[in-house]
C-alpha cells in the first residue's frame, strides 16, 4: 500500500482546530455530534490512503464518540456539586495545542526571515532559493476540499464483482508523469474529469498521492472550480 504524510494536518488535534476555525465554532462549547461526523468523514479517506498517522486519528475518533455518549447520559457532578463537562479535557488539550502551534509558526517565520538575510558560511543545507509557498499553489483550496473531491471520485466509481485476483501495475512515478504531461502547455485539468477516465480505484488513489507530491514539490498548483465538489489542477507556469 502506498503511504503519504499530509503535512497540512500534524495530527488529530490539528484537524479539529481546522474544523473549528472553518465553521467558526466556539472552542469552549464544541458541538460534539457535528464535529464527530466531520471527523469520521475525514477518517474514511485516511483508511483509503493508509496514512502512517491513522492510529492517532482512530484514537481521537474513539475519544469523540466516547464524549458524545457521555453527553447523552445524566450529568455527573464534582465534589462541589458542579456539573462536569465531558468535553473539558478535549477543550484543554485543544487550547494547549493551539498555543504551541501558534508559537511554532511564529518561530518558523522568524527563522525563515533570518536565514534569508544571514546565510551560514559553507553550510549547504541553507536553501538559497525556495519553491513557491504552498498557499500560493493552493489558491483558495484547503485539504478538506481535496478530501471531498477525492471521496466523491471514489464513491462514483462502481464496484465490479471480482472473480480473480489481478495485480494492477501502477506507480506514483507513472502518475506523476501523467499529471505533468496533462498540465503541460498551460493546460488546466479538472480533477473529477481526470478521475472519471480511470477504471480502477487503486489508480485513483495513486494519482491523488502523485498530485499531492507534485504540489509539495512546487510543480503543480490547485485552485477552486465552479463545481462545488471539484477543483482545477494546473502546471506551475500557469501562475
Amino acid at each position: 500500500m502506498y503511504k503519504i504524510k499530509l503535512d497540512t494536518f500534524e495530527g488529530p488535534l490539528d484537524l479539529l482546530l481546522f474544523f473549528i476555525k472553518r465553521d467558526e465554532l466556539d472552542i469552549y462549547d464544541i458541538p460534539i455530534s457535528y464535529i464527530t461526523g466531520e471527523f469520521l468523514q475525514y477518517m474514511e479517506v485516511i483508511e483509503q490512503l493508509d496514512l502512517e498517522s491513522a492510529g492517532d486519528f482512530i484514537l481521537m475518533a474513539s475519544t469523540l464518540m466516547q464524549i458524545k455518549a457521555k453527553m447523552l447520559l445524566p450529568k455527573e457532578v464534582d465534589e462541589k456539586g458542579e456539573e462536569i463537562d465531558p468535553r473539558a479535557d478535549l477543550v484543554k488539550a485543544l487550547l494547549e495545542f493551539k498555543k504551541y502551534k501558534e508559537m511554532s509558526e511564529e518561530l518558523f517565520l522568524f527563522e525563515s526571515d533570518q536565514l534569508k538575510r544571514n546565510y551560514r558560511s559553507n553550510f549547504e543545507s541553507d536553501v538559497k532559493e525556495t519553491p513557491p509557498e504552498l498557499d500560493t499553489l493552493l489558491k483558495n483550496i484547503t485539504i478538506y476540499d481535496l478530501i471531498k473531491a477525492f471521496k466523491k471520485a471514489m464513491e462514483e466509481k462502481p464496484i465490479e464483482p471480482v472473480h480473480e485476483i489481478k495485480k494492477i501495475n501502477v506507480t506514483i512515478d507513472e502518475q506523476i508523469k501523467l499529471l505533468i504531461d496533462r498540465t503541460a502547455n498551460k493546460a488546466i485539468v479538472s480533477f473529477v474529469e481526470l478521475m472519471t477516465e480511470m477504471r480502477e480505484k487503486i489508480r485513483i488513489v495513486v494519482t491523488f498521492i502523485a498530485m499531492l507530491e507534485l504540489v509539495k514539490m512546487g510543480k503543480l498548483g490547485l485552485r477552486e472550480s465552479e463545481n462545488f465538489n471539484d477543483f482545477e489542477i494546473y502546471g506551475l507556469e500557469n501562475g
